[in-house]
């Protein structure tokens, strides 16, 4: 689901009642624990966390006028989705994530390349995307960006 929020704050009103908590909750345990350096903005219509131009004045390749993208929360049609490019660009980050997440609900996650689906609400593990945010620098991700 695409809304046209031109902020972060407007983009949370447009989400459905019964969303907003979670998304807020994962928002900030978001802010919370990713590295300094990166930089909470409204891209590619959904709430972006990215590299600003003035850490990495190269941009993302496919448009080198936006901020190289890292992760991103999103409102979709059935779930809220957490995009996150480290687990799509390290597989030991990605094989981490699935152990642990498994370890802590009992299930493997719902996942596509780079995208986390939270279909069930209640069961979001906060503590575990809270560490995943912590595992890869600024530095550590344009290094791994420059290196794909």
């Amino acid at each position: 689901m695409q809304f046209e929020a031109n902020t972060i704050e407007q983009y949370i009103s447009e989400v459905p009642l019964e969303r907003r908590e979670a998304l807020r909750n994962l928002r900030n345990v978001i802010l919370e624990n990713i590295p300094e350096g990166f930089e909470e903005t409204m891209n590619y219509k959904m709430i972006g966390y990215v590299v600003p131009h003035a850490i990495f004045p190269e941009g993302y390749h496919c448009d080198p006028k936006l901020p190289l993208p890292f992760a991103h929360l999103a409102n979709q049609k059935n779930y809220l989705a957490l995009y996150h490019s480290g687990i799509y660009a390290n597989p030991e980050l990605k094989n981490w994530f699935i152990d642990n997440y498994k370890s802590l609900t009992g299930r493997k996650p719902d996942m596509g390349k780079s995208c986390i689906r939270f279909k069930n609400l209640q069961r979001i593990p906060y503590e575990l995307i809270g560490e995943l945010m912590t595992r890869i620098s600024v530095q550590e991700w344009i290094t791994q960006y420059k290196n794909r």
